[in-house]
């Protein structure tokens, strides 16, 4: 693709109206070579990776051109949102676990020029002999260092071994890289660094300590949450087991929380992120899982229920917010006995009250339509079917998150349970939904 139109289309078919310094840089670069991009989380890493990538793209020819790996489902439907407006012309597909296998052969009907997918379900792909990346010409493997962590090494070596005629790699990474792997091709290296090594982004970022009377936090996590200013807020614990008891407590103080781990099933850890986004849910309890490699919206606090484990995961958790150039703060709930760490570094102390005049709310509910994308469903039609068989207005209608057979809708709480009986009976393009509401 020639620049030009890749840039055109990210003008007119994403909400980016300029390039960021990291997005121009790449834009730049050879398409010949490999590339280590560091860059945080939260930066416009996909799209700057994207750029490149598109670039490397001949006319579509029935071939694969590109292959994308990240390392968890997640985040590689991120990086499927991102490419598809802006590689109009071309099929990009995207495989990853959870999805069903027979869909996603099917959709090899026709081959794709761009596949995006997880380690282990590309490599399923390839023994069953439905897909041939040897042609693919560009490679990208996104949080790099992440699938390492998550033991994908193996998985991704014995992927890169049938990749036999690359000639642009990037790796993406949140952190330096202590060497490239060995699998890939002998070229020339380069590292574009748009790390942010300042611990924390002062003028925009205060780092709050909150002392706990008690060495169980939880009633001091309530009166700190109830003290906040409206806005989205990220608690963070280190273990499972911490965050469902957090997550119990919060709830039934009346407070409007999500729950995010790794225990949880995919459709669920979509669906929090999903609620946070659209308002349902504005606190979300997470574990570290929720710390990097998810499109989590520009959050006003996060909040540190356990002292993270390491310095690498105090700056992920901290990357959630004051991203770009907006603000947050940052909570550190500490209790006597707690072992602080020498990188955790406050600004001030701060005792809640328990009370703001503008405290964190919900006034939104999700509504859940089985049926998506597959089923010729746009988000519009969803609009309009709310409008003419719901009877609301447009500013009611909330976030719309659109998937392959279903999609979330963010509707005035206290109209969802008669919009559910109202429409249940009526059809969308002559398809009738089941239509629920989804819990936090």
């Amino acid at each position: 693709m020639k620049q030009k139109d890749i840039l055109a289309n990210i003008f007119s078919r994403t909400p980016v109206r300029s390039l960021n310094p990291m997005q121009e840089r790449m834009a730049s670069i050879p398409l010949s070579g490999t590339f280590t991009l560091l860059a945080p989380t939260g930066s416009g890493k996909t799209l700057a990776f994207a750029i490149p990538l598109l670039k490397s793209l001949a006319d579509p020819c029935g071939k694969v051109q590109a292959v994308v790996i990240a390392p968890s489902r997640e985040l590689v439907m991120q990086i499927a949102e991102v490419i598809r407006p802006v590689a109009a012309g071309y099929k990009t597909v995207a495989f990853y676990g959870g999805h069903p296998m027979q869909e996603e052969t099917r959709s090899l009907a026709v081959t794709p020029d761009i596949v995006v997918a997880t380690p282990g379900r590309l490599l399923d792909h390839l023994r069953r002999g439905g897909l041939d990346i040897s042609t693919a010409r560009t490679l990208v493997l996104d949080e790099y260092d992440k699938s390492l962590e998550l033991g994908f090494a193996d998985e991704m070596r014995r992927v890169c071994r049938r990749l036999t005629g690359l000639r642009l790699v990037i790796l993406t990474s949140a952190t330096e890289l202590d060497a490239l792997p060995d699998y890939l091709p002998p070229m020339h290296r380069e590292t574009i660094d748009f790390q942010d090594r300042t611990p924390a982004p002062r003028h925009r970022m205060q780092v709050v300590r909150v002392e706990s009377p008690s060495r169980d936090k939880l009633q001091t996590l309530i009166d700190l949450l109830r003290s906040l200013s409206d806005g989205r807020v990220i608690v963070f614990a280190n273990h499972r087991e911490s965050a469902e008891r957090i997550h119990q407590a919060v709830v039934k103080a009346g407070l409007p929380a999500g729950l995010y781990h790794g225990g949880l099933d995919q459709n669920e850890r979509e669906n929090a992120i999903v609620l946070l986004a659209n308002g349902t849910t504005p606190i979300l309890i997470s574990t570290d899982l929720g710390s990097r490699g998810l499109d989590i919206p520009e959050l006003s606090a996060v909040i540190h229920y356990h002292m993270p484990g390491s310095e690498q995961a105090w700056t992920h958790r901290n990357g959630r917010t004051a991203r770009q150039e907006a603000r947050g703060d940052v909570y550190v709930i500490t209790s006597e006995g707690d072992d602080i760490p020498p990188y955790v570094t406050t600004d001030r102390d701060y005792a809640p009250t328990g009370h703001s005049d503008n405290p964190i709310h919900s006034d939104k509910a999700t509504l859940y339509f089985n049926i998506g994308k597959k089923e010729k469903i746009s988000k519009g039609d969803i609009v309009g079917f709310l409008i003419a068989k719901g009877g609301l207005t447009a500013p009611e209608i909330g976030n719309i998150t659109l998937r392959d057979h279903a999609a979330l809708v963010a509707v005035p709480r206290d109209k969802a349970r008669d919009l559910i009986k109202i429409l249940s009976p009526e059809k969308i393009k002559n398809q009738r939904a089941r239509i629920t509401e989804v819990k936090g």
